[in-house]
């Protein structure tokens, strides 16, 4: 049965749907011999399918991970700038996951990863309105009206997010720490939103995602999800 490419190389664990029409877009994708562009089907059960020349990997088991991701690190499997990324977090897993989602370089906290496609699509799925809460360290004043500003509905880059829910955890000095709930993720977003109310942020985790918690996971470790933690997930 013929699929779209990127779907096949997502349900490969090869990478995102996302990643995967890059990769396509990038020509890096090619199907019985010729190159194939985005838009392009495929059986996966008759067809050669190449990505960057070496054929999709047969189905392994399926692998889940929570990682306590660093700052320092990008959200890829690999870097074109050579910068380090969280494939090198996770080599002990023993199987090739990818991230569910991103942090940006600068972040850190609570990423899954995993080689389950439609899985990672599921979980990043805006029309599943899955929560991630991030502790925000700010500077800035007027934090109280701010975190008022911060729980209304906001235009960024264009779109109207969800509103988010916003907690005080602690005033520092010079700010606060804030306890940031929002339910789409998109790029940068809470950085973003910080900036449009005046707030400047110093360091960004996240603590929890879709009622996911770190726990005591240390910086730079991971651990395998439970099989109750993946029935609350998959609902």
């Amino acid at each position: 049965m013929k699929e779209r490419l990127q779907k096949i190389i997502s349900a490969a664990g090869l990478m995102s749907r996302r990643a995967a029409e890059d990769c396509i877009s990038a020509g890096r994708v090619s199907v019985n011999g010729m190159t194939a562009v985005l838009g392009d089907k495929a059986d996966p059960d008759t067809d050669s399918i190449l990505v960057d020349g070496a054929p999709l990997p047969s189905g392994s088991e399926k692998v889940y991970i929570m990682l306590n991701k660093p700052k320092g690190y990008v959200t890829t499997m690999k870097d074109e700038k050579g910068r380090k990324n969280v494939s090198e977090l996770v080599k002990g897993c023993g199987v090739r996951v990818y991230p569910v989602g991103r942090l940006d370089m600068y972040s850190e906290g609570l990423l899954l990863m995993t080689n389950d496609g439609d899985f990672a699509n599921r979980m990043m799925h805006p029309s599943h309105n899955v929560s991630k809460t991030y502790h925000t360290w700010v500077q800035g004043q007027g934090i109280g009206p701010a975190m008022e500003c911060l729980r209304q509905p906001m235009k960024l880059d264009g779109y109207m997010p969800h509103p988010a829910e916003v907690e005080l955890v602690e005033l520092i000095p010079g700010g606060a720490v804030l306890a940031i709930c929002i339910h789409e993720g998109r790029n940068r977003q809470v950085r973003k939103m910080c900036e449009a109310v005046g707030l400047k942020v110093t360091r960004l985790r996240r603590v929890s995602e879709a009622g996911l918690t770190l726990g005591e996971l240390k910086s730079g470790q991971w651990r395998y999800l439970t099989e109750e933690e993946l029935q609350r997930l998959r609902g």
